[in-house]
């Protein structure tokens, strides 16, 4: 099929090579270059670094506002048979997309998870499986009709940039299989039922904190779906200790305070109700990510035998 695709993010980008190798595509289009970095150098989003350098024959163009008219027309004048937009970053415009087929890939099982975080949300949540739809585009954020779905399950120490990854992988057979059955006119379009919508709210730094008054299962949730950004931090001994990735720890007899090192070897962290929470990974400030195990080691940390047992001090109310 011949395709123009929209895209700017990291998710994006296995679709965008597995269509580069099995379609025509007639142009890729991108986000401008923005700052980024220490140096503020103009960096190019993911799509637009792998077509520049991949995709030499393909047209590339990067418009500060692809509703333009000129930007509008000259999209509009090309002979596609679809339209593939994943994590693009702009609002496509009535006039532009009139007309077209136009398809997008969101990384949730719509209607769940409408909005700009719905792989942090779904581990946040506690959900225990999750996926992509592909669907319509509308004038309502994510609320197109669904063409197709994929699902996949969410393990309990599984991280939003790990499920990030394994969700990016699948979607490039989901929009096969709907671009299959656009072509041999086999679609059965659903309406998403409004009365299961849930929202995936933007996040930013001010989320990253876990509260170990919290039983262990929503603190896991917290630290891994806030994984890799905008992170978890608690303070350790007076520093700052990222929180990587945990898992469910066992059930404890001792009612200790939150944030209790119980087990310094497999990083056993007392939570509410005698729940533990097991640290997997962490990030000293200034340092290389680790397994907790070395952390541990490194730091001789101290459990609760010891007269200074060592404590990890978190904040907030947690609301996952």
């Amino acid at each position: 099929m011949r395709i123009v695709f929209l895209g700017s993010g990291a998710f994006g980008l296995p679709s965008l090579q597995h269509l580069a190798q099995h379609h025509t595509l007639l142009t890729v289009v991108s986000q401008p270059d923005k700052p980024a970095g220490r140096g503020s150098q103009l960096t190019p989003t993911p799509i637009a670094a792998w077509a520049a350098q991949s995709l030499a024959h393909v047209p590339l163009i990067q418009p500060a506002t692809v509703n333009e008219p000129a930007v509008r027309d000259s999209l509009r004048a090309l002979d596609a048979d679809a339209w593939v937009v994943i994590a693009f970053g702009q609002k496509l415009g009535r006039a532009l997309l009139e007309g077209k087929f136009a398809v997008n890939l969101h990384a949730s099982l719509l209607p769940r998870w409408r909005g700009a975080a719905p792989i942090h949300a779904a581990i946040l949540a506690g959900d225990a499986i999750t996926g992509n739809s592909v669907i319509t585009l509308a004038d309502k954020m994510d609320a197109g009709l669904v063409l197709g779905q994929s699902q996949r399950n969410i393990a309990p120490d599984a991280t939003t940039g790990q499920l990030h990854d394994l969700l990016a992988a699948d979607g490039p057979a989901l929009l096969d299989r709907v671009l299959a059955q656009h072509a041999s006119s086999s679609l059965s379009p659903q309406v998403q039922d409004e009365s299961l919508i849930t929202l995936a709210s933007k996040l930013g730094r001010a989320d990253a904190y876990v509260d170990f008054a919290q039983r262990s299962d929503q603190c896991r949730c917290r630290v891994n779906g806030l994984s890799p950004w905008p992170g978890v931090s608690v303070q350790f001994r007076s520093e700052s200790l990222k929180l990587l990735r945990a898992a469910p720890g066992p059930i404890v007899e001792v009612d200790a305070p939150p944030g209790t090192v119980l087990d310094a070897q497999h990083g056993h962290i007392a939570c509410a109700g005698r729940t533990t929470l097991q640290l997997i990974e962490v990030q000293p400030a200034g340092k290389r990510a680790m397994p907790w195990r070395d952390f541990a080691n490194g730091h001789r940390v101290r459990a609760p035998a010891h007269p200074d047992a060592d404590r990890l001090i978190g904040g907030g109310a947690s609301s996952c």
